[in-house]
């Protein structure tokens, strides 16, 4: 009975790889990272990008602090390098070169619009299926009403 609790507390102690932390879907737990003072920061992850820089492609991830930082806005985000120590552990490097934060923040807006076009376009599909599907009725839709930010609006 010992045996087991002892194994429980290895497993919990058991490092996890940052890549993997980023990659997961699932994942909504904040990222700490530790600044150059020794102060734990925590993020919010809003985005995965792969970029291509001179021929070699590269993960970036962009984070919004979580915990206030100087010089950065509440609706600011921060660019990251993924890349690996001496020791092949996955770290995150601040992006210090403004033009490919800059670029990957495209790429992010660009991605962002990919996926509304694409839903849009499911969206679409969905609602024309229905529509063929759908039997025809002579009623009149009934009248809704819908409270929005305290005014009442009638459809």
């Amino acid at each position: 009975m010992s045996e087991k609790k002892v194994s429980k507390k290895v497993e919990e102690q058991k490092p996890v790889d940052l890549l993997d932390v980023l990659l997961d879907k699932d994942n909504k737990d904040p990222i700490v990272l530790m600044d150059e003072k020794g102060r734990q920061i925590s993020f919010e992850q809003v985005a995965i990008i792969p970029y291509e820089i001179k021929g070699e492609k590269v993960l970036y991830v962009v984070l919004k602090p979580i915990d206030k930082i100087d010089g950065i806005a509440d609706d600011e985000a921060v660019v990251f390098l993924v890349d690996q120590d001496k020791n092949g552990n996955t770290i995150l490097r601040v992006e210090e070169d403004e033009e490919v934060a800059i670029a990957v923040f495209d790429k992010y807006y660009d991605l962002l619009e990919e996926a509304r076009g694409k839903a849009k376009k499911t969206t679409t599909a969905k609602k024309a299926t229905a529509t063929k599907a759908a039997p025809k009725t002579t009623k009149t839709p009934a009248k809704t009403t819908t409270k929005v930010a305290g005014k009442k609006t009638t459809k």
